[in-house]
């Protein structure tokens, strides 16, 4: 994981092993859209509309040319040349006892000398359940561990304050890991993190979809999982920094706006009853909750 080429190597295998995976789970196959970027670079978007997962996308993406002038600002980075390459993944359940799950694993130069890796990856359940939560949490701690004990602590309190829908005054999810700007002497071993925690993604994500996927469901659970949906929309459109990227520099749209769900919905004023396992989940959306012990 020491050069450019190296790095978007591993990132296409990953895609090429997760999507085998979601697709051995699900017993659908992804489509699979191969772009190319007017002002450089492209990507292979893959999204899959099956039995387990209702709407999902595995895409992997390398981009490159001139930094648009905006953005040069806001990275504190002068006139430049980019390269941005990683796989960005979202997957919407049919069942509403699975969760929405995201990561995100990416790298960063410019031809002045900057580079960086960045990523993480969250949990947002229609419904918290416990046990679930502490193996998502459990996971992400043993794969920082391996590298940096500072890494799980720092970077799910990165996750706790970035992945919070901040109109509504509640956390997306669950939290998980979130981090950025992961630079030093050598790309190595940061390289080596971050495509271990792509590959941490897989076995989490099959464990939670197998515990939940065949229970049984009602109207109101899916009316739920629709309203939560929306919170999630909310977020991606207002808040995300990889949204607002994608679109400042001109990428392929459909694959920017495939973590939109299918279907989401809006409700005047809703308020779960009290009691409720619905208000029980929307109390938890809030930060500092140590899932992990």
């Amino acid at each position: 994981m020491d050069d450019a080429t190296q790095i978007i190597n591993s990132f296409k295998a990953l895609q090429d092993d997760i999507c085998a995976g979601l697709e051995n789970l699900d017993g659908a196959t992804f489509r699979e859209d191969l772009w190319e970027r007017p002002g450089g670079g492209g990507g292979r978007t893959r999204i899959i509309m099956g039995n387990v997962i209702e709407k999902g996308g595995v895409n992997f993406s390398a981009v490159e040319g001139t930094m648009p002038e905006n953005i040069a600002a806001a990275l504190g980075l002068g006139k430049n040349e980019f390269l941005a390459t990683g796989v960005s993944i979202v997957l919407h359940p049919v069942n509403p006892f699975v969760p929405i799950i995201h990561m995100n694993v990416r790298y960063f130069e410019t031809n002045t000398g900057k580079w960086w890796f960045g990523g993480g990856i969250d949990l947002t359940p229609h419904y918290i359940i416990d046990e679930d939560a502490q193996f998502f949490h459990q996971q992400l701690k043993r794969v920082c561990d391996k590298h940096d004990q500072t890494y799980y602590p720092k970077f799910k309190q990165w996750a706790d304050d970035y992945f919070y829908v901040k109109h509504r005054k509640e956390t997306r999810g669950i939290g998980g890991i979130f981090f950025d700007r992961l630079a030093g002497e050598s790309k190595g071993p940061y390289g080596e993190f971050v495509l271990d925690v792509g590959k941490t993604f897989l076995p989490t994500y099959l464990e939670l979809a197998n515990r939940n996927m065949n229970k049984a469901y009602t109207e109101d659970h899916l009316e739920w999982q629709k309203v939560r949906r929306g919170r999630y929309v909310e977020f991606n459109l207002v808040w995300d920094r990889g949204t607002k990227f994608g679109l400042d520099t001109d990428g392929r749209i459909e694959s920017i706006l495939m973590s939109l769900p299918p279907q989401a919905n809006w409700i005047y004023e809703h308020s779960p009853k009290q009691g409720s396992e619905e208000r029980r989940t929307l109390d938890l959306l809030k930060k500092g909750i140590n899932w992990a012990t």
